[in-house]
Order: C-alpha cells, then sequence, then structure tokens
C-alpha cells in the first residue's frame, strides 16, 4: 500500500521558532490518519507545510507522489480541504457555491452531490452566510467531496459544534470514505471523536512525531493497572519503561502499562513488585492513552499550531 502523504525530516521555521521539527511519517492511501498533539504542537503546520501553503524550510513533504513543493492543479484538484478557519463566501447561495465549483473539477459527480445535499439536509437557496458554524462546516464538506477527491484534509473541523453537528459530521465522512474509497487526514483535539474515525493516529509534540500506530495496536497494548498491595510490596525507584504514570496510595497501586500481555504480564509484576495481592487490567480508550503518554512525555504548548 502506498503512502498518500509523507514527510521526512520535515522541518518549518518561523523566525526563531521550530514549529517542525525533523518530523517523519506516512499516510497509508485508503487509510483515516489522525495527528493529535497539544496546542502548538505542528499540526496544522505540517498540514500547510504539505498543502504547499508554506515552504519547508528543511526536509521534504511528498502529496500523492509529488514534491509538495511542485505540487499543481492537477494534485489539488485530488483533494479536499475542510478546516475551522476556512472562508466561505458569505452572499452565495448553497446552490451558486455549487455551480461555481462544479466546472473546476472534471471529476465533479453531480449525483453524488445531490445524494450529499440531502445528507447533510442543506438548502440550496439558503445563503451561506445565513447558515450556522455546523451547517456550513457540512457546506464545505459537500464542497470538497463532490469531486471525490482521493484525499479529503480535515484540520480542526469539529471546533465550536454541537454534539448532534459532530455526530452528523462523522456519520457522513465514515459513510462517505467506505463508499469513495478516499484517503482522510484529519486534525483534531477532539480525541473521543477521533477514536470514532481514525485507523491510525500519530502523536505530535513540539514538532516532532512522538508516536505513530494503528489505533488498534495501541488498544491492543495499553491497559490502566489497578493492583492491591502489601507492606512488603517494592515499588522499584526506576519502574521498567512500560510503565507510565505510577501512582501509589496505601495498598493501591495503578499505572498504565504500554506492552501489556495477558501471558508475560503477572510474572513481569512478580518480578518487580515482589508481593502482590491482585490485579485488573481495563482495556482503554484512545483519550486516555493520550492523556496518559502526555503526562509521561510531558506535552507542552507552544507557540505555534
Amino acid at each position: 500500500m502506498s503512502n498518500v502523504i509523507e514527510t521526512t525530516d520535515l522541518m518549518k521555521r518561523f523566525r526563531s521558532t521550530w514549529a517542525v521539527d525533523g518530523l517523519s511519517l506516512g499516510v497509508p492511501e485508503g487509510s483515516i490518519y489522525a495527528l493529535l498533539g497539544p496546542n502548538g504542537a505542528g499540526k496544522t503546520t505540517t498540514i500547510k507545510t504539505v498543502m504547499n501553503m508554506y515552504r519547508p524550510s528543511a526536509g521534504s513533504t511528498r502529496l500523492l507522489g509529488v514534491d509538495s513543493r511542485r505540487i499543481g492543479p492537477t494534485e489539488l484538484r485530488q483533494v479536499g480541504y475542510v478546516s475551522e478557519n476556512q472562508e466561505l463566501p458569505t452572499w452565495m447561495s448553497v446552490g451558486r457555491l455549487l455551480a461555481f465549483c462544479r466546472p473546476l473539477y472534471p471529476t465533479w459527480d453531480e449525483g453524488f452531490s445531490e445524494r450529499l445535499m440531502n445528507f447533510f439536509k442543506l438548502q440550496p437557496h439558503l445563503k451561506v452566510g445565513e447558515l450556522s458554524r455546523g451547517m456550513r462546516m457540512k457546506a464545505a464538506l459537500l464542497v470538497s467531496l463532490s469531486y471525490r477527491p482521493r484525499l479529503l484534509v480535515m484540520d480542526e473541523p469539529f471546533t465550536g459544534l454541537d454534539a448532534l453537528v459532530r455526530d452528523e459530521l462523522i456519520r457522513g465522512v465514515l459513510e462517505l470514505s467506505e463508499d469513495g474509497g478516499w484517503t482522510v487526514l484529519i486534525s483534531s483535539h477532539d480525541i473521543d471523536e477521533v477514536e470514532r474515525l481514525a485507523d491510525r493516529v500519530a502523536i505530535i509534540d513540539a514538532g516532532r512525531c512522538r508516536l505513530e500506530e494503528p489505533v488498534g495496536n495501541l488498544q491492543a497494548r495499553f491497559r490502566r493497572m489497578e493492583l492491591v498491595v502489601t507492606d512488603r510490596t517494592t515499588v522499584p525507584d526506576r519502574p521498567p519503561p512500560e510503565w507510565l504514570v505510577v501512582e501509589r496510595a496505601g495498598t493501591r497501586l495503578t499505572f498504565v502499562h504500554s506492552d501489556y500481555s495477558a501471558e508475560a504480564t503477572p510474572e513481569e509484576l512478580t518480578r518487580h513488585l515482589g508481593v502482590w495481592q491482585s490485579d485488573e487490567a481495563t482495556r482503554m480508550s484512545l483519550k486516555e492513552i493520550f492523556l496518559a503518554l502526555a503526562r509521561t512525555y510531558d506535552l507542552h504548548e507552544g507557540g505555534r499550531s
């Protein structure tokens, strides 16, 4: 399977600030790939560099097999883009916006566009300026999907939207990505929503990739451990690197195990703790995994996104 997006040692500098610092990652074709990280981690800068809105300071990035610095109309016609700060012509009606965009894309699918219009409950006579924020996001998604792009890029699409609109957008993207077979790259702070969408995630901090892995693999190997211990239990001063966020309160010892095995972990506990009475291993959501890693990595908010 080829990569729709590739970055190799990508670096982007704004004056004295490195917004992206040696970032290497690949977005496989057909995947729904999420960039996670705190504000200022470099997610939006990465996307804008991939889209040739910014020029890299060093390293390289490729979009649809082409050096991002050389992408042109041929590549851009295969990319849909939806952003929280996206500006649409407020004076246009939804129908007129579609009519304006239709001739720009040779792959425009009118039947698919009408299906999307109905799915998102958009009225063609309404002006974009009269739409709520959620409906504007749907209109942006409508325009971006009607020409069946190979790649859909979504930068913080859920910001400021209520739960119902978020759910409708997620269901729309999931259903339509399966129908169209395209690739989705999404950057979002809303990890609960990302978990419903993504099959692969990258955690970015200070412009560097801390982790890149399929969501299923992450959730298979991470467990929240809760142990009942005794006075004879010895918690090592330097726990194994696989034990994250280790905390003890009386007879209760908790930590996150990042490489859990139902067969090997009990023996590991005995080897490191000596005596312990009982344990419970609980599966974790993507948000819980992210928070544990954030505390471990000491993720911090930077000056740019």
